[in-house]
C-alpha cells in the first residue's frame, strides 16, 4: 500500500508532498490516528496499525495486526472508508455483517426522549 497524504482522509495529516510504502501485503481504507503518529488500514479481514514519525523526516514502522475479524467493507461515499476510530485511537466503529437468520426486523425510534427522561427522572 502506498500512502499519499491528504488523499484518503480529512483528518489532519502530519506530512505533505511525498509518497511512502507502508505495507508490502497490500491494504485499503487508510485512516490517520488523530494524534498524527499512527496510521490504521485494513488488509482483508485484518485491522492493521503502523507507527509513523515525521521529524526530522517521514518514516514508518512495521505494520502490526490489531485484530482479525470480518466486517462489512461497504465504503461510505464521503470518505471511501467503512470504519472510524475514536479520538484516543483505542476503539473502532465498524459495521458487522449479520447472519440473515438472526437479522433484526424491527427498529425502535424514540422521539422526544429528553422529555421522557425528564418525566421519569425529575431533577428537583
Amino acid at each position: 500500500m502506498n500512502l499519499v497524504p491528504g488523499r484518503f482522509t480529512s483528518n489532519p495529516i502530519p506530512v505533505r508532498g511525498g509518497k511512502w510504502q507502508i505495507s508490502t501485503d497490500g491494504g485499503m481504507e487508510p485512516l490517520w490516528n488523530r494524534n498524527g503518529r499512527e496510521l490504521f488500514y485494513r488488509s482483508g479481514s485484518r485491522m492493521m496499525a503502523v507507527q509513523v514519525t515525521t521529524q526530522p523526516g517521514f518514516s514508518a514502522g512495521k505494520p502490526v495486526m490489531l485484530f482479525d475479524r470480518e466486517y462489512a467493507a461497504t465504503e461510505f461515499p464521503a470518505t471511501g472508508i467503512a470504519y472510524d476510530v475514536s479520538a484516543d485511537g483505542q476503539r473502532f466503529l465498524m459495521v458487522k455483517e449479520s447472519d440473515a437468520s438472526s437479522a433484526q426486523t424491527q427498529i425502535n425510534v424514540v422521539l422526544n426522549w429528553f422529555e421522557e427522561l425528564r418525566r421519569r427522572v425529575p431533577t428537583n
